[in-house]
């Protein structure tokens, strides 16, 4: 029989190399999806992936596309149905090696309109779950004014132009994407009987889809990002859910909506949970840098660390 300081002595080695390889977990994978006008193999969205590998080394990151090809990827973020689109993600990550077989689920980063559309994959799919979601400058809202394109933007001026002209049709809610995330809260009735997108991921319909609900609330953390500066996406508080009257000029903030009153997609469960974060990042529309990146990878993407203090106390 082991005398008592060899049982703890063999207890301490088993703890440690227990807890030593669970100190060691690797991070979740992460899914990023980019903005209207943007595509997945862009230079700018490679910096981001290479950043979040070397702020938490071993991340596997995957850029969303919806085609292989960069250009057509482009042009899908200005022209097509979101809800086949999306289709098409939730099919892509589902069968993803790497993605469909990670334990601990994924985390997500959305940029601009690819923030909403990640939120939308939690409540129509979320398999593999997504543990947290981070969100930058997104029109969760929705927008209530269409955005001015460069000057020699063609594809953005062509859809534009479509969307300003029959913003309510069928043919622009199934072909033009920004116009299906349009909200103007002083015209409700054409969004809820029209809208494509937006009107069903945020459950303002009367019929609720209870799904959509849990899925967002199963969320450990769901950070959202509002530019200071924003004059790109309006209202810039979209970003946090909130309504903007631009008659009155009045911001009516989520915590005072319906939405999280009664609970429309789980918003309010998830931040009596502790599982909402507000931040402001200073700057214009997606005006981002390498430090507010850097702490939101650290803040939101790290593996989670094992405290061996408490059981090497007790032997």
């Amino acid at each position: 029989m082991l005398s008592s300081s060899s049982s703890a002595f063999l207890l301490l080695a088993v703890s440690k190399l227990f807890y030593g390889a669970a100190a060691k977990l690797d991070p979740l994978p992460l899914v990023i999806w980019h903005g209207l006008g943007d595509n997945y193999d862009a230079d700018g969205l490679k910096s981001v992936g290479n950043l979040a590998e070397q702020v938490n080394p071993g991340t596997y990151v995957y850029n969303v596309r919806l085609d292989d090809d960069p250009s057509a990827d482009r042009t899908a973020t200005f022209f097509g149905n979101l809800t086949t689109q999306l289709e098409k993600v939730c099919e892509d990550l589902a069968n993803h090696p790497v993605l469909s077989s990670s334990p601990g689920g994924i985390n997500a980063l959305g940029f601009s309109q690819g923030g909403q559309f990640m939120r939308g994959y939690v409540e129509r799919c979320n398999n593999p779950p997504v543990r947290n979601l981070v969100t930058f400058g997104s029109q969760h809202n929705g927008i209530s004014e269409f955005q001015e394109c460069d000057a020699n933007d063609w594809l953005c001026k062509a859809a534009m132009g479509v969307m300003r002209s029959s913003t309510w049709s069928s043919f622009v809610q199934s072909r033009i994407v920004p116009a299906q995330y349009f909200r103007d809260p002083e015209d409700l009735a054409s969004y809820l009987e029209n809208s494509n997108f937006l009107a069903d991921i945020n459950n303002e319909r009367a019929s609720k889809n209870k799904a959509y609900a849990a899925n967002l609330a199963s969320l450990d953390k769901f950070a959202m990002y509002m530019f200071t500066e924003d004059t790109t996406m309006i209202p810039k508080e979209s970003a946090w859910f909130a309504e903007f009257n631009r008659t009155s000029g009045i911001v009516t903030p989520l915590q005072q909506r319906d939405i999280w009153i009664e609970d429309w997609i789980g918003l309010r469960k998830l931040g009596e949970k502790d599982g909402l974060d507000f931040w402001t990042a200073k700057g214009r529309h997606m005006n981002l840098d390498d430090k507010i990146l850097t702490k939101a990878f650290k803040e939101y993407f790290s593996p989670p660390k094992s405290d061996t203090t408490k059981l090497q106390g007790e032997l």
